[in-house]
């Protein structure tokens, strides 16, 4: 998997095809999609388009899509995935993952698709609808996908260390992929750490912190980290933007990073980080910024939104 993906989170449906064929023309062959993003009839036009105008092949592309909540029904999983392979126009996925251990009841896809949170959205008082569906019923769905040929790889989003230790106790086909939100201000040393040990590959969203919440009001503007000293220190000692100096810093840790953008010359810049590389000293600078502060939290942003108290992380 290329170490760098382009993320498809939040990017609107009316550009998504024209970035994805820009992204491809500026290197990227690693796309990190979802059902929830709403976008992946679009993410497929930009990349049949890609391929036939001979940017790329299928066999350059890395494509990763995301099982959502309400699909975790063991008979629900193969439907949600192959909605997913035919809106991106694709035979196969390169990774699936489950989006959130987080199971919701059935929405069914005529009904409303993406079903996004909310069980009832019409009800008078809306909110989340909790499923009684073990996780390890869903993982053992998402190996039979793999069984089908259907994706080439497994993985889990958004899993705290005792749902690795536990996924790693029954899982017949283990997982590939661990991705999970992580950048200086919430390091995750040793959830990473952990994965390491059991062999499990890292891709952290959001490398680049606060940015991608600012619009969403989960962030203050204070909280960018474009702006902290020691991302400033090392941007000017190798002459690179602070935001180049986080896309390596998530890299030289060892994870795999998937930022996004809509603007083509950022495209190219968050791919031109391979031509330097921070120091030991730079890095702990960086890393000593930690506060453990996460961004995309269900435990906050479920009862402000969907009305629905629902934390994942202690």
């Amino acid at each position: 998997m290329p170490r760098i993906g382009f993320g498809l989170w939040k990017i609107p449906r009316e550009n998504t095809a024209d970035c994805v064929v820009e992204a491809v023309k500026a290197g990227y062959r690693h796309f990190d999609s979802a059902a929830d993003y709403g976008n992946e009839a679009q993410t497929g036009d930009g990349l049949a388009k890609a391929i036939a105008d001979g940017l790329t092949t299928r066999n350059e592309l890395w494509v990763t899509s995301k099982l959502w909540n309400t699909f975790h029904a063991p008979e629900h999983v193969e439907e949600a995935c192959r909605k997913s392979l035919d809106d991106l126009k694709l035979d196969y996925l390169d990774l699936y993952l489950i989006h959130f251990p987080i199971a919701l009841e059935y929405v069914p896809i005529e009904e409303r698709y993406p079903p996004e949170w909310l069980f009832d959205p019409a009800a008078p008082n809306p909110a989340m609808k909790a499923a009684k569906i073990p996780l390890h019923e869903t993982w053992a769905a998402m190996e039979a996908l793999v069984d089908k040929g259907l994706v080439k790889q497994i993985g889990v989003c958004n899993y705290n260390s005792a749902l690795i230790h536990d996924l790693m106790s029954y899982a017949r086909i283990k997982p590939a992929m661990l991705q999970i939100e992580a950048h200086p201000y919430l390091s995750q040393e040793r959830l990473i750490r952990l994965a390491g040990q059991y062999g499990v590959d890292v891709t952290a969203f959001s490398p680049l912190g606060a940015q991608s919440y600012f619009e969403l009001d989960m962030a203050a503007e204070g909280e960018s980290l474009l702006g902290a000293a020691p991302v400033m220190v090392a941007a000017d000692a190798h002459g690179k933007t602070p935001a180049q100096v986080l896309l390596r810093w998530g890299l030289q840790r060892g994870t795999a990073i998937i930022p996004k953008t809509t603007k083509p010359e950022r495209m190219r810049e968050n791919l031109d980080v391979f031509d330097f590389e921070l120091s030991q000293v730079e890095m702990a600078a960086i890393g000593a910024l930690n506060l453990n502060r996460r961004f995309n939290d269900p435990g906050t942003f479920t009862e402000a939104a969907f009305n629905t108290f629902h934390p994942i992380y202690d």
